[in-house]
């Protein structure tokens, strides 16, 4: 049993790392193949970074890993807590993607794909891509580092949301574009930071759209006389548990049972047509719930 249960976490563990993988190969293509040949800015470490090689060319990936590399040491020592194995392989696989990466672009398709069809939507793709690839790292418990290390720092000693953090720390970055000296004129620069504020926008969306669209569940409570019948349906045909409560009318004082149940938003129709069919008269109050953890559905996450 032990060596099964070994099989079975490594297993787990080697998705998760894939998946990982995944995310951040879906990240740094992005950047490669939208944003960078576009001269284009985002927020985070990457966002700076990229000012970093429009600036002085010095390649995005060393000061990438540098930056990450000081915020690590410098989070360990003032937090007193170690980063997971998870993240420090995150900023390693970033680096070398996007050292890699660019190099491997064909020019002709860099051109005929992202060039031709205009930044704005080159921003606009290249945000929901970043968002759906950060979503699939997160989910699997990695992290790109960068901001976040940040946010955690400074909510250490200030009283301050982390994401009010990591907002403003995106928009001093996006705006450092404007300090690049490329010849652009002030309009131009000007273009390049509303691009770079569409971009950390559709980002931010897609990734809270994932995240919590993914995990997004509804709780129904059910009045309904034939709640045996239903109870059992609803075992039996959505697998889903039920808890019966004691009830009791505050106009007709009658007596009776609750039916609680908690299933995925997907399955809202299913069940939903399942109580039709028990009890047309069935008195119905459907609530979102953002997360539930539990049997069915996400595991409880350790502190």
């Amino acid at each position: 049993m032990a060596r099964k249960l070994t099989i079975s976490r490594i297993l787990v563990t080697v998705k998760e790392y894939l998946l990982i993988t995944l995310g951040l190969l879906m990240y740094t293509t992005v950047w490669s193949l939208f944003l960078l040949p576009n001269n284009l800015v985002g927020g985070g470490i990457t966002g700076l970074s990229s000012v970093i090689q429009y600036s002085t060319g010095f390649n995005i990936a060393y000061s990438y890993i540098i930056i990450n590399a000081i915020l690590v040491v410098i989070a360990s020592k003032v937090l007193g807590t170690g980063f997971g194995a998870k993240t420090i392989y995150a900023l390693i696989a970033v680096t070398i993607f996007l050292r890699v990466l660019p190099g491997l672009m064909p020019q002709e398709f860099i051109q005929s794909f992202t060039s031709e069809n205009g930044k704005l939507m080159c921003v606009i793709f290249a945000g929901a891509m970043i968002g759906f690839g950060i979503a699939i790292t997160f989910a699997q418990g990695g992290s790109t580092g960068g901001t976040d290390i940040i946010a955690l720092i400074v909510t250490k000693f200030y009283r301050v949301s982390p994401g009010v953090v990591m907002l403003v720390l995106d928009f001093l970055i996006i705006g450092s574009a404007m300090l690049i000296p490329n010849g652009a004129s002030v309009s131009d620069k000007l273009l390049v930071l509303l691009y770079g504020y569409v971009l950390t926008g559709v980002t931010n969306y897609t990734l809270d759209m994932m995240l919590n669209g993914r995990r997004q569940s509804v709780q129904l409570f059910v009045f309904t006389e034939h709640y045996e019948v239903l109870t059992d349906r609803i075992c039996n045909e959505i697998h889903r548990g039920v808890t019966l409560l004691d009830s009791q009318g505050g106009y007709s004082k009658h007596t009776g049972k609750l039916v609680v149940v908690i299933v995925k938003r997907t399955e809202t129709s299913k069940i939903l047509k399942l109580i039709k069919d028990v009890d047309p008269d069935a008195f119905v109050s459907i609530g979102n719930v953002t997360e539930v953890y539990g049997k069915g559905f996400e595991p409880m996450k350790k502190s």
